[in-house]
């Protein structure tokens, strides 16, 4: 008799596990349905690993690992051959190509030394992806976009010595993400760029000139990560992105580009070419 009391006893228990978890399926499936029809333009995905990137954020140095994930629920960008790459990168506006990616809340992990880091997961097309692993050229292209991205919505500034891991395509644990279903519109307004204020400063001002020194006041921009800048013999272009400025100015003067720095400063960027050639 004990022992039918202990089966009947072992069985409730059971049973009442099994409601436990019926009832919590239910309730779930229930909250993520009242979502789905709050938001009807996005939908929940689980993405797949692809590649884990370990930098450092600026300019406390704190560890940051970016997962990029891949998943066929995202859109894939427009097709890009390597020559039309390298062009882009070489442009003066390469965030003219973008690629469609869902960037994750942060989440806060443990690297191989039993440190806290924190960890940001992105994702993009799975076809897209897989291109990507193949060059290494878009490899880092892909990796730089999504650093720019995390960048651009949190605030952030991260370092460009980045390391992909060989042995780990994650850190953490895959969550799901909640992404957008409704396309935007193909043809979308741009901020305007505007004309940054600049002075330039020939040195010394009397006799051959030796240096010419360009002031520039970037209001609004917090990292040098975000600047392009070209130095011509004759020419200087500087845009910084998300165009926020550009600024385009020819001289009469020959300058030595190989020689020529750029240092921030607060407030204005200067910049110093030498040996200056009438």
């Amino acid at each position: 008799r004990l022992d039918t009391f202990e089966a009947l006893e072992n069985e409730q228990k059971l049973l009442f596990v099994f409601l436990f978890f019926y009832l919590f399926l239910f309730f779930f499936h229930q909250t993520m349905g009242e979502l789905q029809k709050e938001n009807p333009d996005s939908r929940v995905i689980r993405p797949q690993p692809g590649l884990c990137v370990k930098t450092l954020s600026e300019p406390d140095k704190q560890k940051v690992f970016v997962n990029v994930c891949q998943s066929n629920a995202v859109p894939a960008p427009p097709q890009l051959s390597r020559e039309e790459l390298v062009e882009l990168l070489q442009s003066d506006d390469p965030s003219g190509y973008r690629v469609p990616m869902s960037l994750g809340e942060p989440h806060t992990e443990t690297d191989n030394s039993s440190q806290g880091c924190t960890a940001y997961d992105v994702v993009i097309n799975q076809e897209f992806f897989q291109t990507c692993q193949k060059d290494p050229l878009f490899q880092q292209f892909i990796i730089l976009v999504s650093v720019e991205g995390l960048e651009n919505k949190y605030n952030l500034e991260l370092s460009r010595d980045w390391k992909v891991l060989k042995n780990r395509k994650f850190l953490g644990s895959l969550s799901e993400q909640n992404i957008r279903t409704k396309s935007r519109p193909v043809i979308e307004e741009l901020h305007t760029q505007y004309v940054p204020q600049f002075s330039l400063l020939v040195e010394p001002p009397a006799g051959q000139p030796q240096y010419l020194t360009a002031e520039i006041h970037l209001p609004g921009v917090s990292s040098c990560a975000s600047l392009v800048l070209d130095v011509g013999e004759d020419r200087l272009v500087l845009t910084a992105r998300p165009n926020l400025f550009h600024l385009d100015i020819c001289h009469h003067l020959v300058i030595d580009q190989e020689r020529s720095t750029a240092k921030p400063k607060r407030p204005p960027l200067t910049l110093k070419d030498p040996n200056v050639h009438l």
